[in-house]
């Protein structure tokens, strides 16, 4: 887990990162527990994202709250 943004409106995101397999299994386990409990929106797993997303995603361990 590197972040997550607690979006207005009840939204969540929560990024993750690792290798393909161990994101995937994570996300997949999120989106469960997600449906559980209220409604899951949208999943995207980007498998190798470009190196330059890496300077518009949040550093390791960081946890934003965005009010609007």
């Amino acid at each position: 887990l590197i972040g997550r943004d607690l979006s207005s409106g009840g939204l969540v995101a929560v990024m993750v990162r690792g290798d393909v397999g161990a994101v995937k299994a994570a996300v997949d386990a999120g989106a469960a527990a997600a449906e559980r409990v209220g409604e899951l929106v949208a999943v995207h797993v980007i498998p190798r994202p470009h190196g330059e997303v890496e300077y518009i995603l949040p550093r390791t361990g960081s946890q934003s709250k965005t009010k609007k």
